[in-house]
């Protein structure tokens, strides 16, 4: 894994490190993510604390692409305090393989995953 700051990644990748911040933000939860598929569309969401519904931000922004036709992913970023993919998230990963994986952290902080 290596660290970057947003300025050293791609265009789109820090993109989606604004839009997990902003859904972070938005929702005033402790995790956002934000997702691009194949055909280049973003999806950006946060994570979900309900009594009946527990999601990372990671898999309310994947739900809410694969309920909309999505197949393939290609980058995902998740923004969080903790330093390591959930396994939950890390299954989501798995089952989407998108090429590019960001943990970014509120710090500012883009540690590169894959």
């Amino acid at each position: 894994m290596a660290d970057a700051g947003t300025s050293a990644l791609d265009p789109e990748d820090a993109k989606l490190v604004t839009l997990a911040r902003s859904a972070r933000a938005r929702a005033g939860t402790p995790e956002g993510a934000a997702i691009r598929d194949d055909m280049g569309r973003t999806y950006a969401a946060a994570s979900v604390g309900l009594p009946s519904l527990q999601l990372t931000a990671l898999q309310a922004a994947v739900a809410t692409a694969v309920s909309s036709g999505v197949q393939r992913l290609e980058a995902a970023v998740i923004l969080t305090s903790d330093t390591t993919l959930s396994p939950a998230d890390a299954a989501v990963i798995h089952d989407l393989s998108p090429t590019t994986v960001l943990l970014a952290g509120a710090d500012g902080a883009v540690t590169v995953i894959r």
